[in-house]
Parts: C-alpha cells; sequence; structure tokens
C-alpha cells in the first residue's frame, strides 16, 4: 500500500501535509500522522486514529508529527502502534524522509522548535481535495497566551521573505487557483522585529498587484490588535481581498482577557470591527472564544455572549476551556467540567443565532461564489453556499441566494 497523510487541526497542518506527502512518497506502505496540539481534545483524537490506523492497517509504519509530536513526543512514542515521531521542523526537511528508515534506529526525532530562526517558503504547488490554495507566509508567536500550548509546538515568529512568499502566490495562481488564503500562526505579526522589514498589508498589496490574475486573496485568523495601516487600507481599497475576517478575540471579559495575557480589551476588539465595517460594509466576522477560562464568573461569561452582538459576529469557533499542561492557565483554579461545558453550549447556541440572522440578510442578495467539490461553494464572506446542481469546482459564478437552511445559503 501507499503512503498516507492524516490530517489534524490547523491550515498550517493542512500545507504542511503536503510537503510532508511530496517528500515522503518513498516510505512505502506508511501512515504520518499530522497531529494537532490545541485541546486535549485534539491530542485524544490523534491517539484513537493512530490505534485505529493500526487495527486497520498492521504492517504499515506509523509516523507521528505536528504539534503535539512536538509537545509531548514521549506520549506518542509510548504507543506501541507507533514506530517514529518527528518534531514540526524534522518534518518539513526532505533529509528527514529519505534517509535510511530501517537502520536508523531512533524513535524520537524531535529537535528544538524555539532555536528555528527562519521560516522558508515551501513548494507546494496543489492542495490535495482543496479548491483554494493555503501559501503559508509566517510560523511560530512571541505572545504567550496563558492557555496556549501552541508557540511551544511551532517556535517563536518567523516569517517567509515577500519575495519568496510573491513567487509562491504567483506559482499557485499559475497552477489554475482561483482563491488563495495567507495562514500563519499570527500573520498579523508579519514583519514584525525585523528593522525595514514589509508588514502584512504590503504583502497583500503586493501579491494583488503583481499578480492580476488572481481572483481572490482572502487571510486566515487574525489578531486585531497587531491590524497595520495597509492592511487596512487594502481591506477597504482592493475588492479581491475578500471581506471576512475571523478573530482570535478569546473572551468579552476584560479581566480575562488580562489573565489570558491578551493584549486587547473588550472596547479594543468593538472599535476595531467598527473601524474595518466603514471601511468595507460588507464584511462579515468570525471569531474564537473560549468558555469557562479559570475564574470566569456568569458575569465574566456574560460579557462574552454579549460580545457577539456588539463585534455583529456571524460565526464563532467554541473552545470549551482546555487546561493544557506546562501553560499557565492549568495552574489557575479550574471551573467545574459541567460549567464549562454548559458555557460553551450556550455560546455555540448564541453563534448559531448569529449566524441565521446573517444568513436571514443574505436571501434575495446576489453573491459572487467559489464552486468547490460536492455541489457547495463560499461566498466573498466566506459564507457556505449549496448549489443548485454540481458546478466544476474553481468557477466564480453570481449567483442568487434564495434561502438557507440554518447552516448555509441555498442558490439559484
Amino acid at each position: 500500500m501507499s503512503l498516507d497523510v492524516v490530517t489534524f487541526g490547523c491550515r498550517l497542518n493542512i500545507t504542511e501535509s503536503e510537503v510532508i506527502r511530496r517528500a515522503a512518497g518513498g516510505l512505502g506502505d506508511a501512515v504520518v500522522v499530522n497531529t494537532c496540539a490545541v485541546t486535549a481534545e485534539a491530542v485524544r483524537q490523534a491517539r484513537q486514529t493512530i490505534r485505529r490506523i493500526k487495527r486497520e492497517r498492521p504492517n504499515a509504519l506509523i509516523v507521528v508529527t505536528g504539534c503535539a509530536a512536538q509537545t509531548e513526543p514521549a506520549t506518542f512514542a509510548a504507543m506501541p502502534e507507533v514506530d517514529r515521531v518527528i518534531g514540526n521542523e524534522e518534518k518539513l526537511d526532505p533529509r528527514t524522509w529519505t534517509k535510511s528508515w530501517a537502520t536508523d534506529s531512533r524513535r524520537i526525532a524531535v529537535g528544538d522548535i524555539m532555536a528555528v530562526k527562519r521560516h522558508a517558503a515551501h513548494a507546494v504547488d496543489s492542495i490535495e481535495g482543496h479548491t483554494r490554495a493555503f501559501l503559508q507566509v509566517q510560523n511560530g508567536c512571541d505572545h504567550r497566551c496563558t492557555f496556549c500550548i501552541i508557540p511551544f509546538g511551532r517556535g517563536n515568529s518567523r516569517f517567509v521573505p515577500m519575495d519568496e512568499a510573491v513567487a509562491q502566490a504567483r506559482r499557485l495562481a499559475a497552477r489554475g487557483y482561483r482563491e488563495l488564503v495567507l495562514t500563519g500562526v499570527d500573520i498579523t505579526s508579519y514583519g514584525v522585529g525585523v528593522a525595514g522589514a514589509p508588514r502584512l498589508g504590503a504583502l497583500v498589496k503586493r501579491i494583488l498587484k503583481e499578480i492580476p490574475e488572481l481572483a481572490r486573496l482572502r487571510l486566515s485568523s487574525i489578531d486585531s490588535v497587531e491590524a497595520d495601516a495597509d492592511l487596512l487600507d487594502a481591506l477597504g481599497n482592493e475588492p479581491r481581498l475578500m471581506p471576512h475576517l475571523h478573530l482570535s478575540l478569546q473572551a468579552g471579559d476584560d479581566l480575562i482577557l488580562k489573565r489570558m495575557k491578551r493584549r486587547h480589551t473588550r472596547a479594543d476588539a468593538i472599535a476595531f470591527c467598527n473601524q474595518v465595517r466603514r471601511l468595507r460594509p460588507d464584511v462579515a466576522f468570525g471569531a474564537d472564544i473560549i468558555a469557562g477560562f479559570p475564574t470566569e464568573t456568569e458575569d465574566m461569561f456574560a460579557r462574552s455572549l454579549d460580545l457577539v452582538d456588539e463585534c455583529g459576529l456571524t460565526q464563532l469557533h467554541v473552545f470549551p476551556f482546555s487546561a493544557r499542561p506546562g501553560t499557565p492557565a492549568a495552574r489557575m483554579p479550574q471551573l467545574d467540567r459541567g460549567i464549562v461545558k454548559e458555557r460553551a453550549r450556550r455560546l455555540r447556541e448564541k453563534g448559531e443565532a448569529a449566524l441565521t440572522r446573517h444568513l436571514d440578510a443574505q436571501v434575495g442578495s446576489r453573491r459572487l461564489v467559489l464552486t468547490e467539490r460536492g455541489g457547495v461553494g463560499h461566498t466573498e464572506q466566506f459564507t457556505a453556499v449549496r448549489l443548485a446542481a454540481p458546478i466544476e469546482p474553481g468557477a466564480i459564478l453570481d449567483l442568487t441566494m434564495t434561502g438557507h437552511d440554518g447552516r448555509q445559503l441555498l442558490a439559484a
């Protein structure tokens, strides 16, 4: 049997799995599991998947990599199903996959991710199973939010030099991709800390200027407090930069934000959304919000609920708080798990109501929809659309929204 790559987590892992797929093809009957560490549940799911793979493919070589492998390599090395554990930097090195596995007896090959200083563009010219392409322009994070394990899985912030990023974007457009998504752990930190380096807004403007054939450019999750002037200008004046921002908000109460070690206040978040909406009235906002952070009272949680309306959010990624070993939040007074789950449920209900209002408002409008596999697509605001009939993926169609089913728009 051939190589398979199983991917958990974010868009970074999706692009990195393509790098692995191309580099590790010579392993033969093998499965590479590219893990996520953002929650304890993500790690549990990875372990469960590894056990299932071994039952289904008892003779396959099983290699575990990704953020969970980087942060807790011994956990995976202790699993009898696992043959090798590879670090996040090592997985991107072609030499990792071409060495003689038969003579290398190491079960763990995980280096010091904090020692990595440079982030190179990886020549991924297609993303298997995806209509839009993901371009990784940044990796790592210099911030230390008290709940987050990801800096220890990804290292410190570093970014792809602009010339390399633009060249990769040009290659992806030449391959026929109509939409490109800029990704990273903290993409709004692009260029920060390097004297004279361009920021994310400058990169966005250069891609749009130099690649006129690219129909749509989209951003992955951003930290609003880092948004630079050029980025805001592009949002207001570049129609090919899609009017959708997914914000890393995490909470709506100032004391909880302080205990999270976030760098924005509730007022900052609301002001940012209002500013962007003035610049781009058709913008839609999504956000990550954590329910049940340690010490969160009912009143504090109510402010997170209220933030959905005050920021005009249309889509939520809700995370029940998950204590990650080694993080400061894991040492704070924890809430009862029942309370955490109940608050997450209420936050999801709030998000569903906000999505319904957004879908209601779209009915009767005409939207440009990028078609995808399975008879679906997405508008400029990244609202999901069910097409009247399957259409070849990769087309951009001007369609009328005739209704919705509570989750996605229905197109004529």
